[in-house]
């Protein structure tokens, strides 16, 4: 039977409110009594429960909806809840669906989290023969698909379609009655990071692997216990990959309790765009964050307590991000303490900082809160399972083969704190399964790309300026600006440049940076240089296609040599 479950009503005397989080997915088993979603109102928060037990069929509302009594939530495919005068004849029948079913089942590999590092090395680990387990207490794709990587660059892109809109008249062409409305732009991030998950699940199908919904209990080395939904499950394993994830840091601040204050998972979910938005932190999150709202047209506000934004990049390029990014409208100020977050009665929100021992204050309507992420180990009991820390107790300790000091436990990803990048932890992924079954092979860290998804794009990789400084190398380093680039004057993103530093007695390219145009696309040829020990002749040698902004970095590689950039 088909049931239909409808908000009935809401906390005081809202007709109307606004759907919060939402605990169940398309298929997920419930039952009654179990939450399905929480609905913030202006006389409170209130949690939706199921009066029904079975299988949800379709989920008809989205986070940050507005609704209103009567409207259907979700539907169910099941049995409805018995009224008060049939409960006698059917207290058993019901009180028997609600005992939950317990199994116990044994697996060779059984991996805590389904973000990028968690799923990469289940699928990985299930197509070379092990038979695999997946536990995710929140949603399938980790805070990558759902909350980070995917979900803000769906923003960027709308935020540089929507600036690329009002700047047409550069291009020759005329946009008249522009708008931009935020809940199309979230739910159209929502449609397709459901795609995306969607497809997740669809491949721990197609590769046998069993995916269980609950919170991991880790009993010891071999045992973990789960429940999920109606089933509790006692899995007897002989090897386990922790891939918990991070966690955003907080820092404490006066007035951090405030209501408008969203970190990086809030923000993606809202449904009124703010006309002024503080930032409190200056690194990538943060000014990704700065460029896209705003392409938005919002007025932002970045307060970073580091001398400069993005402090582990090359100067060169913190200077052009920078200048960019003021011209653009955005206030930066660096070496800056948020010291109180203050509401008004206007529903405003007033920060205060210190600058150079001097008090400034400055007013908005949100406050991002974003100065990092840190590792989540969650509810594993590190210290029951004697699994150490790292020196700085934050993340769990793992040699090159993402082993921990338990010889079947390994960890992947932000929980190890080595680099709290989706790609790396992909890749560790593969590395732990690679070694959980008896094949030898070691992570390596040297040759990592990083990519900033600020306007313009950066992207760095290999040694950076400061460290062959440190390492006492003697270098060359070219550049070229993209400026000087056809295909980048063609796009209208003349700005910044390519960066090559390679060894200067041998040529061997040692790292590079780019800043401008597709420059997360272009660093993978640096990257594959770096790798495999090219040197400059063989990237000038290579024959690279005109027009396009790869030339660019032909170009940088001509200009560390006596010959120089041809068009510069």
């Amino acid at each position: 039977m088909l049931i239909d479950i409808k908000l009935e009503k809401l906390s005081g005397h809202s007709t109307s409110g606004k759907i919060g989080k939402i605990h169940v997915e398309v298929n997920d088993n419930i039952k009654v009594g179990d939450e399905i979603l929480d609905i913030e109102s202006n006389k409170g928060n209130k949690s939706v429960i199921s009066n029904a037990t079975g299988i949800i069929k379709s989920i008809n509302v989205e986070t940050g909806d507005t609704i209103k009594k009567g409207d259907i939530l979700v539907t169910v495919e099941g049995e409805l809840k018995e009224e008060s005068s049939k409960k006698k004849s059917t207290f058993n029948y019901m009180g028997g669906l609600m005992k939950p079913k317990k199994e116990e089942i044994d697996t060779d590999i059984t991996v805590i989290g389904s973000g990028p590092g968690g799923y990469v090395a289940a699928i990985y680990a299930a197509k070379m023969g092990a038979k695999v387990t997946i536990i995710e207490k929140e949603k399938v794709g980790g805070t990558c698909l759902n909350w980070g990587c995917i979900p803000t660059k769906l923003f960027v892109t709308s935020a540089k379609m929507y600036e690329n809109l009002n700047n047409a008249k550069s291009f020759g062409l005329s946009a008249e009655n522009i708008s931009l409305d935020i809940k199309k732009i979230v739910s159209r991030k929502n449609n397709i990071v459901k795609e995306l998950t969607d497809g997740i699940k669809y491949l721990f199908e197609n590769n046998n692997i069993t995916l269980y919904k609950g919170t991991a209990k880790v009993l010891d080395e071999n045992t973990i216990f789960v429940k999920s939904n109606n089933t509790e499950t006692t899995i007897n394993t002989k090897n386990i990959i922790l891939a918990t994830g991070s966690k955003v840091s907080m820092i404490p601040i006066k007035g951090i309790e405030s209501k408008n204050i969203l970190t990086s998972k809030e923000i993606l979910d809202i449904d009124e765009l703010p006309k002024k938005l503080i930032i409190i932190g200056g690194g990538v999150i943060g000014m990704e964050f700065a460029f896209l709202f705003n392409n938005l047209g919002v007025d932002v506000t970045v307060i970073e307590y580091m001398d400069d934004i993005l402090a582990n990049i090359d100067k060169d390029i913190i200077s052009e991000i920078t200048s960019i990014a003021e011209e653009k409208g955005i206030h930066i100020y660096t070496s800056s303490k948020a010291e109180e977050i203050i509401d008004t009665e206007d529903k405003k929100v007033v920060v205060s900082f210190n600058k150079k021992d001097k008090l400034h204050y400055v007013t908005g309507d949100k406050v991002l809160f974003s100065v990092g992420r840190e590792p989540n180990t969650g509810e594993i009991d590190l210290e029951k399972l004697d699994v150490e820390r790292n020196d700085n107790k934050r993340g769990i300790k793992v040699n090159t083969k993402m082993q921990t000091n338990v010889s079947n436990i390994y960890a992947i990803g932000d929980v190890t704190d080595k680099v709290q990048l989706a790609h790396v932890a992909s890749h560790q992924g593969i590395v732990a399964a690679e070694n959980i079954l008896g094949n030898n092979i070691e992570m390596e860290y040297d040759v990592i790309p990083a990519a900033i998804f600020t306007d313009p794009e950066i992207a760095v990789v290999g040694l950076s300026e400061r460290q062959v400084k440190e390492k006492g190398l003697e270098v060359s380093i070219g550049q070229f600006p993209f400026a000087s680039n056809g295909k980048a004057l063609t796009l209208g993103e003349s700005r910044g440049f390519v960066k090559i530093i390679k060894e200067k007695e041998t040529g061997v390219i040692l790292g590079g940076s780019i800043i401008g145009p597709h420059a997360t696309d272009l660093i993978h040829e640096i990257a594959l240089a770096i790798k495999n020990k090219l040197k400059d002749v063989d990237l000038m040698n290579t024959i690279h296609a005109h027009p396009t902004t790869a030339e660019s970095i032909y170009e940088s590689v001509l200009a560390t040599t006596e010959t120089g950039a041809i068009h510069n």
